[in-house]
């Protein structure tokens, strides 16, 4: 399973009675493939997979699978406690997808070997490929990321630390590893196009792009002129689109989430507001979010 190209998150539509809109999944998920998307991570962290019940989440996997039809990969979230992860694990690969996405255990701090454990007893539970999520209390160093990185299964890493200096060892640390170039890591940080010219000076390609979820031209611009060295429309849309987007991101806890949904919704599908605890944003944010995305079209001529 090798990724390529720009990396989507969808968000996970909920009807007017608060529950999963499948209908409206299957559309957000085609849409997204259509526009070029080169994997699809659904009920992960944009989709809310915090507030998904494990049935909802079996569920969001199917749809994606039936909707993308071999196309592109399909990844879902598993996390939390070991018989909660395990169970969300097997959920996930009956579902038929080709991997998950494993989130770290919640609010809880463990010694760099407990991790490994967590990681090994939840990827027992799959024949699956697994990707681990660095974020929160899971801080990895780079022996016990390399020690990760060649239990049976686990594919890949993504990052969502943000700490550069020690990625780029855990990074160096899996590449000396026997087979360890076939190893993938992800940029996993909130709005990651910002750091993404910086993660690629250490060997991370990959990030996943929550602005995709609405407004996959300009993802994909970005992508095409960060590859292309075109450094005046990469830092354009830094300056004039990214850079405002996380100000706005900002200014309300779960705005990272709530925004990439009004965004959806302003493009034309109504995917309704976010469960608690998270909240929907203030119509004054809504407003100041379209002018961004008409900008960042506008920037990149569509």
């Amino acid at each position: 399973m090798k990724f390529h190209g720009v990396l989507f998150f969808p968000v996970t539509p909920f009807a007017a009675d608060g529950s999963l809109d499948e209908e409206r999944l299957a559309r957000h998920i085609e849409a997204g493939v259509a526009a070029g998307a080169g994997g699809v991570f659904v009920a992960c962290g944009t989709g809310e997979f915090h507030a998904l019940t494990p049935e909802e989440i079996e569920r969001a996997a199917r749809i994606a699978v039936a909707t993308t039809a071999g196309r592109v990969p399909v990844l879902a979230a598993a996390g939390g406690p070991v018989p909660v992860a395990r169970d969300q694990a097997a959920r996930i690969e009956r579902a038929g997808a080709d991997g998950i996405l494993l989130l770290p255990p919640y609010l809880v701090s463990a010694p760099q070997q407990g991790l490994v454990r967590y990681v090994k007893e939840v990827t027992e539970a799959t024949g699956l490929p697994v990707v681990f999520y660095q974020r929160g209390t899971a801080r990895l160093t780079e022996s016990t990321a390399a020690e990760i990185a060649a239990l049976p299964g686990v594919v890949g890493l993504k990052d969502g630390l943000g700490d550069i200096e020690r990625m780029h060892r855990i990074v160096r640390a899996v590449r000396a590893l026997p087979d360890g170039q076939d190893f993938q890591f992800f940029n996993g940080l909130p709005t990651a196009e910002m750091t993404a010219p910086a993660y690629r000076g250490i060997g991370v390609d990959l990030y996943s792009s929550a602005v995709f979820a609405f407004a996959p031209q300009i993802a994909l611009a970005f992508h095409r002129a960060l590859g292309e060295r075109d450094e005046a429309l990469v830092n354009t849309l830094l300056d004039e689109f990214y850079g405002p987007l996380v100000q706005l991101r900002d200014e309300v806890p779960g705005y990272a989430v709530a925004l990439v949904k009004a965004g959806v919704t302003l493009r034309g599908l109504d995917v309704g507001g976010v469960r608690a605890p998270l909240v929907d944003p203030t119509p004054e944010h809504v407003a100041r979010l379209a002018k961004l995305i008409d900008h960042g079209l506008e920037v990149v001529g569509a």
